[in-house]
């Protein structure tokens, strides 16, 4: 059940650089205001807002910015003009690109959105073009330290997916969409810290691209994740680590 992660699957997330920008706190107050409208503010009974304040938590956002995002969105008229939006594309030599987006205004990101794809080459496609080579899963990571043997055994138990170790020994849970909550809190409560826990799209069939085209395909991802109306971006790329660190 358990492997060894490849750089086949793309999710960027530089988390620490949009925090530099102050980006990701405006992300993330989008993430806590969709996420009250759609569950309430009880963290204890909305999930999904109990991910989006572990993120908050993360990157140290201050506890007055996160209660003020929950009291706005607390029957706040105003946050009726946010929409969850998805755009599908292909960027060069031919990566599916998923772009995940919670904006005000859909001709804004739109166009925004386009823009960054002609840029480098890629094209916008219609809804449906690309989502066929993701699947919806739930990814919850543990910090090196953990016992591989005693989480496998409780992933297993929890009817996880599969177990992933990271080069760096942290481990990673995979698990269908429809139990991601269950097993986040079985492993909880049976005393696993969970470092990260989140909804991600992973490819089912990964594209291999050249040196050239891999530094454009990472560009155009830092690109779209620079967005203030993009929350995700998910490609099924396979980057060879050497032009990663380039990029970097």
């Amino acid at each position: 059940m358990a492997g060894h992660s490849k750089w086949t699957n793309i999710k960027h997330r530089k988390e620490h650089q949009d925090a530099k920008k102050g980006k990701i706190f405006t992300k993330l107050v989008r993430e806590l205001t969709v996420a009250v409208r759609h569950g309430g503010s009880d963290p204890c009974y909305n999930p999904c807002l109990r991910i989006a304040l572990d993120k908050a938590f993360r990157v140290n956002m201050r506890r007055d910015i996160i209660d003020r995002a929950i009291a706005s969105a607390i029957g706040s008229t105003n946050t009726s003009n946010m929409m969850e939006l998805s755009y599908e594309g292909y960027g060069p030599q031919g990566v599916a690109v998923i772009v995940e987006c919670i904006t005000d205004n859909r001709n804004r990101t739109a166009a925004a959105v386009r823009h960054i794809f002609s840029k480098y080459g890629g094209t916008l496609g219609t809804d449906g073009s690309v989502a066929y080579l993701f699947e919806r899963k739930g990814q919850i990571t543990f910090a090196p330290g953990v016992s591989e043997d005693a989480l496998m055994e409780a992933a297993i138990k929890a009817s996880a997916n599969d177990v992933v170790i990271n080069e760096d020994n942290s481990i990673v849970v995979f698990v269908s969409f429809t139990s991601f909550y269950s097993v986040y809190n079985y492993l909880e409560v049976s005393g696993f810290k969970v470092a990260t826990a989140e909804i991600v799209m992973l490819s089912t069939v990964s594209a291999k691209v050249d040196l050239d085209n891999a530094q454009k395909v990472l560009k155009m991802l830092d690109m779209l994740e620079g967005l203030d109306d993009v929350q995700n971006v998910y490609s099924n790329a396979n980057v060879s680590r050497s032009a990663v660190k380039q990029l970097d």
